[in-house]
């Protein structure tokens, strides 16, 4: 029998292996026997040779492979379908922990597979109504997308599978951007989906992610059920996610800014579609722009939702982005009327929730106030935080108001 490719790794390796992290990279390499190809899956061992775990093999990025399973027997290398029958498993577990959100009435858009933490590293499918657009961000999830794609056309029958493969992690893969259909044909035009009594538009072929942001869904309806009667300021609204449920959750009125003319043309499609336009203002401008003009106009708000895009992509920005953070937050705080909440948000991995509450402490003090918690918020039931793999909690808000 031909012995598996393998990967025998240094302590650091194994040190973080055993602590539950799924990343093996380069420098915890000692050597690789073998001759792996790109999203191979490989033996993982330690330097007697010992089992530690089977992972998808990326020979071009400095992140070189991703743990996919610790149990020896999961992959039979004698055995080319076990690799099939690995990958079904892997696939009806997903599902299986979606059960509720499948069968949920009150929306029909939400994740599916969320990569390393359903064990499918760089593997991303989201449900917008009867369209699923996946993502394959590793060389691994490269190799398996055309089977993952057939396997849940059998078993969803959706649509169409809508590839959007065009994220900047391929490049770091030697992967090439990749997008299209799959499986059916493309989607003419926007998909509509709903969530929470709300209807909206979904452009899965050039949106941003998969062409929603999914993992607000229980945030923005946490949010808006304290929006009753207030005046909002949504900062960063994108298509308008926030907004629109606040207002259906009888906000008096809602401030939209975004520096995207597209985004903003979309949000209002959005509250027209929901008849919530004659209620809303939609502002083009840079939000620090829009804050400081506000501060000195002494424009305030009863409820300001700060949502910016990652400012901090790796550990090497983090103390740049606490700074824009920081700023930010201390606009905003400047502009709340006495009683209002700030809901404020990073989705940036390498600002972890200490580090973001520490961020809201220098902008509450240079602001002059103190300010209670009302709740801590995160990601979604379907975008599962992996204990081990602290990467995996991206998302985190504190919704707070000063005392």
């Amino acid at each position: 029998m031909t012995e598996p490719a393998t990967l025998y790794l240094k302590p650091s390796g194994i040190k973080a292996l055993d602590r539950g992290h799924p990343w093996i990279f380069s420098q915890a390499v000692a050597k690789a026997t073998g001759h792996p190809m790109a999203g191979q899956t490989v033996r993982l061992a330690d330097k007697t040779g010992g089992f530690k775990g089977w992972a998808w093999y990326s020979p071009q990025s400095g992140l070189r492979a991703r743990l996919i399973d610790r149990r020896p027997e999961a992959l039979d290398p004698a055995r080319p379908e076990s690799e099939d029958e690995w990958l079904t498993e892997r696939l009806e577990a997903a599902l299986t922990r979606r059960r509720a959100l499948l069968q949920d009435q009150s929306t029909n858009a939400f994740r599916l597979i969320n990569a390393e933490s359903d064990g499918l590293p760089g593997l991303v499918v989201d449900a917008y109504a009867d369209c699923l657009v996946l993502q394959a961000n590793s060389s691994g999830a490269e190799k398996v997308k055309d089977r993952t794609a057939q396997w849940l056309a059998g078993r969803l029958e959706p649509a169409c599978v809508f590839e959007r493969s065009d994220a900047d992690l391929r490049r770091r893969e030697g992967l090439r951007p990749s997008s299209g259909p799959l499986i059916g044909p493309a989607p003419q035009g926007p998909v509509k989906i709903s969530q929470d009594g709300a209807v909206f538009l979904v452009d899965v072929s050039d949106g941003q992610k998969t062409g929603f942001y999914l993992d607000q869904r229980q945030n923005r309806a946490f949010v808006a059920a304290r929006a009753e009667g207030l005046e909002v300021l949504d900062c960063f609204c994108y298509t308008g996610g926030f907004s629109v449920q606040a207002l259906k959750q009888g906000a008096r009125r809602a401030v939209l800014v975004d520096s995207s003319a597209r985004a903003l043309a979309l949000a209002r499609t959005h509250l027209q579609l929901n008849g919530l336009v004659e209620r809303a203002d939609l502002v083009q401008a840079n939000v620090h722009e829009v804050l400081r003009t506000y501060r000195d106009s002494r424009r305030s708000f009863d409820l300001i939702i700060l949502d910016p895009p990652k400012l901090a992509p790796t550990k090497g920005q983090a103390a740049k982005a606490a700074r824009a953070y920081k700023d930010l937050n201390l606009f905003a705080l400047k502009l709340l009327k006495p009683g209002g909440l700030l809901a404020t948000f990073s989705c940036s991995a390498a600002i972890d929730p200490p580090y973001f509450q520490e961020i809201l402490l220098w902008a509450a003090l240079d602001a002059g106030l103190q300010i209670q918690v009302v709740a801590r918020l995160s990601q979604p039931e379907d975008h599962p935080i992996l204990i081990g793999f602290p990467e995996s909690e991206y998302l985190k808000g504190l919704l707070c108001r000063p005392v």
